[in-house]
């Protein structure tokens, strides 16, 4: 039976609503695999106007998406994440090696939208509410945009892939954003080859996923 909270305002969202946004959690991926079909007309902005929407410390939105079109930055960017790349694989003990270089780790090729995602430390917007002690909740703002669009993309049957073996400082340059702002995040964007229920990462061996505890106090 559907139970509604007493004296709602607001639009009520029933059980089947309920079970179908529960069945969104449980597909959305990290896509690493992409088909290269282009995105329909329209539909990055709109994405990125959902995301608009994600709460943010202050309501001072301060992520900022940067779309990268130009091939000679992208160009850069993939030798930043092939530089960094080697670099992490390096670092990785004998028995993880041969698993790590097996991972696709980016979809830097495939996807047809790149988009790199920024956080002013310092806006504006907002008037510093709330992040006087919590400077760092402006980036946590910036993280919860990107899994609104990341839900946004993948209620309408489009992969993201959030690509993070990046230097940062490089990317910011490669970029052309204003100087101060941070890099959160490299995201790519694209139809997926396939969809899966469980991470790619748990498919080849790297990690199982399980339930966080939770503590009661």
């Amino acid at each position: 039976m559907q139970t509604e909270p007493p004296d709602a305002e607001g639009p009520v969202f029933d059980t089947a609503f309920q079970a179908r946004l529960d069945l969104l959690f449980r597909w959305r991926r990290d896509v690493r695999r992409f088909r290269r079909d282009a995105l329909p007309a329209g539909a990055v902005d709109a994405m990125l106007a959902i995301a608009d929407a994600a709460p943010s410390v202050g309501l001072s939105q301060p992520w900022r998406f940067v779309t990268i079109d130009d091939p000679a930055r992208r160009d850069a960017i993939r030798a930043d994440f092939t530089a960094c790349n080697a670099a992490a694989l390096a670092g990785q003990d004998e028995a993880r090696a041969a698993l790590y270089a097996r991972l696709k780790l980016a979809g830097l090729e495939q996807a047809p939208v790149h988009i790199a995602v920024f956080v002013e430390p310092d806006p504006s917007q907002g008037h510093g509410l709330g992040r006087q002690t919590m400077p760092e909740s402006v980036a946590y703002s910036a993280v919860i945009a990107i899994h609104t669009l990341w839900l946004a993309a993948r209620a309408q049957g489009i992969g993201l892939g959030w690509v993070s073996i990046l230097d940062p400082v490089r990317i910011a340059h490669i970029a052309g954003v204003p100087e101060g702002w941070r890099f959160v995040g490299y995201l790519c964007l694209g139809y997926p080859e396939s969809d899966a229920d469980m991470p790619e990462l748990a498919r080849e061996g790297w990690e199982a996923p399980r339930r966080t505890p939770i503590l009661r106090r």
